[in-house]
């Protein structure tokens, strides 16, 4: 040990899992073996083209010498109220009850430190989960809870300790599954009547493929059906937060580009926090994101290209005797399994032999054994390259059939 590390105490590592990718490592390597090259359906990362709109809104701020306001400009709240109104109903949405946010993964992983959770407090969230709900509260010190959210919360088992927050996630990573206005209903009354912050993440809304879903827009955690009016007859937003990102109906993951919303108190302290610790959206960032949002033609361009490659994919796997969640009604993903001797790791491995990579449902908590998440984000040319993999003969023996 050198000199530093004998004078002073080393940080004691935080308690959080491994990263769940650097396991796929072998599988990829396998995959890109193959003849045609490999189809990388593991990560939600966008290919598409990001929209002109946002390209030349960043472009033309892109002399940005001074700090951005931690609260976004006045354009970008303006934006983001205007957004919600249109694109998912909610009304009423104040100045100070919207910020941009550097993406939506960082407000996913630090809003229980945000919300003051700690040692011995509980965070709740899906039991089919993006990883990051579960990490986001190992940060803090809190407990990170597995709930089955479409369940009544009278029946969640829930560990001793204060429960701090609740994570939603309609439209679901990995499911695809969507909560109904009055299943977030019955969570929010159940949380107010316990002191319980309610955080939806929703960044999946503008991809629906089903009714009444694909007509009606998925419900957000904001929508007066699921909050109540206030003496104002507006929502109340009491306790409620909403998170949205461009990355995915937009292809701005590379932008950062995303936004929190919802109860005026709760923005308030979250923004104070990101104030002393220095995480402002850049200027550019906050002005490609006003822009974007204002763009409904790139946004329903998008869906249709998502919605070609997602009919191609369920066709090809159901052919090979996959199973498709019939509840996954929405987002950037199908949600297979295959037969019940086959593990997720099993059918990681059967569709590596096909050169094709995708992602073990255990990765998503204990609620994903048995399943394989396969994303709708390589190129067209790719996915048909996957598609006639799959309808090879002697693929269907590869997944038992």
């Amino acid at each position: 040990m050198n000199a530093f590390h004998s004078a002073c105490a080393l940080p004691r590592p935080l308690a959080l899992p491994d990263f769940p990718w650097h396991s796929l490592r072998p599988y990829r390597a396998r995959a890109a073996a193959h003849p045609d090259g490999v189809v990388d359906l593991s990560i939600g990362t966008p290919v598409d083209p990001s929209p002109a709109v946002a390209r030349e809104a960043l472009a033309a701020a892109a002399n940005a010498p001074g700090y951005p306001p931690a609260d976004g400009t006045k354009q970008v709240r303006a934006a983001i109220i205007e957004w919600m109104r249109r694109r998912r109903g909610v009304t009423g949405l104040p100045d100070a009850g919207v910020i941009p946010t550097i993406g939506s993964k960082e407000s996913v992983a630090q809003l229980p430190l945000q919300l003051g959770a700690g040692p011995g407090d509980l965070i709740a969230h899906p039991r089919a989960a993006y990883p990051t709900y579960d990490v986001g509260a190992r940060l803090a010190g809190a407990t990170p809870v597995p709930v089955d959210t479409a369940a009544d919360p009278d029946t969640w088992q829930l560990p001793d300790g204060r429960l701090v927050a609740i994570w939603l996630n309609s439209p679901g990573n990995p499911d695809g599954h969507v909560l109904d206005a009055s299943q977030l209903a019955r969570i929010v009354a159940w949380a107010r009547e316990r002191g319980v912050v309610v955080a939806s993440d929703e960044c999946y809304a503008e991809l629906a493929w089903e009714e009444p879903w694909a007509t009606d827009g998925v419900p957000s955690l904001l929508d007066a059906r699921v909050t109540g009016t206030g003496p104002d007859g507006e929502p109340d937003l009491s306790g409620l937060l909403a998170l949205y990102s461009l990355s995915k109906q937009s292809n701005l993951a590379g932008y950062r580009a995303a936004f929190l919303a919802g109860d005026p108190a709760l923005v308030g302290a979250v923004t104070e926090v990101r104030r002393h610790t220095g995480m402002l959206p850049p200027a550019p960032v906050q002005a490609a994101l006003a822009a974007t949002l204002a763009d409904a033609a790139h946004v329903e361009a998008q869906q249709a290209i998502y919605r070609a490659r997602r009919e191609a994919l369920l066709e090809a796997t159901t052919a090979v005797g996959l199973v498709g969640d019939p509840a996954s009604v929405a987002g950037l993903y199908l949600w297979l399994s295959g037969p019940a001797s086959m593990s997720a790791w099993d059918l990681v491995g059967a569709f590596a032999e096909l050169g094709i990579v995708v992602a073990p449902g255990d990765f998503y908590g204990e609620a994903g054994a048995g399943h394989v998440r396969m994303s709708l984000t390589d190129t067209d040319e790719r996915v048909a390259a996957a598609v006639r993999r799959l309808r090879e003969p002697g693929a269907a023996a590869l997944f038992g059939g």
